[in-house]
């Protein structure tokens, strides 16, 4: 048997790496260490634990049933030696001059920005944020570079070096100028299928709509492709067009400009929403403050939409 109490520490932080970014190559670069020297600490992990741990795959190093098993305790363990050594000050909001990076798609920007900037604001003057653009393709990056503290998400689909809480659900809404378009509501079938789309997607191409309309046989035209919500009301205001996007971010678009939500005459479903953070960066302050923030936002999602 091994005895434990004679095994380094590094060798449970080269397992993290390891275990976070699935690949030797990787884990030493992020350590500051050669690969050969996290070959050799991964050799001795092995030994201590009588398993491969990490077995090299075409998608990289995955995880054996053991190695899982291991990571949860060695982040907690991780997280309270990080804790120890961490200065005990505690946060205060009303004197800290500590700088947040947000990551969220700009619907979200849009719908809960200005509420966690205006609650920063009342209750933590010095404190500052920015948001960075953000989605569950890029969320892993941005954390891994040191990019953003906290995250909100649809629909994440991250690995467990990240923890992750959902703070609701959202659905989907049309925006469109009613006058301009020649239609009284509620939107029919036939004229949401009548009217230029603007598309907003995070490919350019096709949207959730595009795939729900195939599997009823029809189809759309899309006038115009963008990749940000935020640029929708030039597009819309008096035009012939109408857009389909997150009910969140419909309902705070039309309350700053000339342009209705409506409900979608068709059935697009409704969607998790969740907000990531690391461990060993965590301020349950700020965190308290986003899930706020959403709450708000992402309340009723099932009501329908003013007309």
């Amino acid at each position: 048997m091994v005895d434990i109490s004679r095994l380094d520490f590094n060798l449970a932080t080269t397992f993290l790496a390891l275990w976070e970014e699935r690949s030797v190559s990787k884990a030493a670069r992020r350590l500051s260490l050669s690969q050969s020297a996290v070959s050799a600490t991964l050799a001795r992990l092995r030994e201590a634990a009588d398993d491969p741990l990490f077995v090299r795959t075409r998608d990289g190093m995955q995880p054996t049933q053991r190695a899982i098993a291991m990571a949860e305790p060695l982040q907690s363990g991780a997280a309270l030696i990080h804790s120890a050594f961490s200065s005990v000050t505690a946060f205060d909001p009303a004197t800290s001059r500590q700088h947040f990076s947000l990551g969220m798609s700009d619907d979200f920007q849009i719908a809960a920005g200005p509420l966690i900037a205006r609650r920063l604001a009342a209750e933590a003057p010095r404190v500052s944020v920015t948001f960075r653009q953000a989605n569950r393709h890029r969320v892993e990056a941005l954390f891994e570079a040191g990019e953003i503290d906290f995250a909100v998400v649809a629909q994440p689909t991250v690995r467990s070096g990240l923890l992750q809480q959902q703070i609701g659900q959202s659905g989907y809404a049309c925006l469109l100028d009613p006058a301009a378009c020649g239609i009284t509501l509620p939107l029919s079938l036939e004229d949401y299928l009548t009217l230029p789309h603007i598309l907003v997607s995070f490919s350019g191409r096709k949207g959730i709509v595009d795939l729900v309309l195939k599997k009823i046989g029809r189809t759309r035209r899309v006038q115009s492709a963008l990749t940000h919500f935020s640029a929708l009301p030039p597009f819309l205001a008096g035009a012939r067009a109408v857009a389909t996007l997150p009910l969140h971010a419909a309902r705070s678009l039309a309350a700053v400009s000339d342009l209705t939500a409506c409900a979608v005459p068709i059935n697009l479903g409704q969607y998790s929403v969740s907000l990531l953070w690391q461990r060993m960066a965590d301020n349950p302050w700020m965190r308290q403050i986003i899930s706020d923030a959403f709450r708000g936002v992402l309340l009723d999602v099932g009501a329908n939409c003013e007309d």
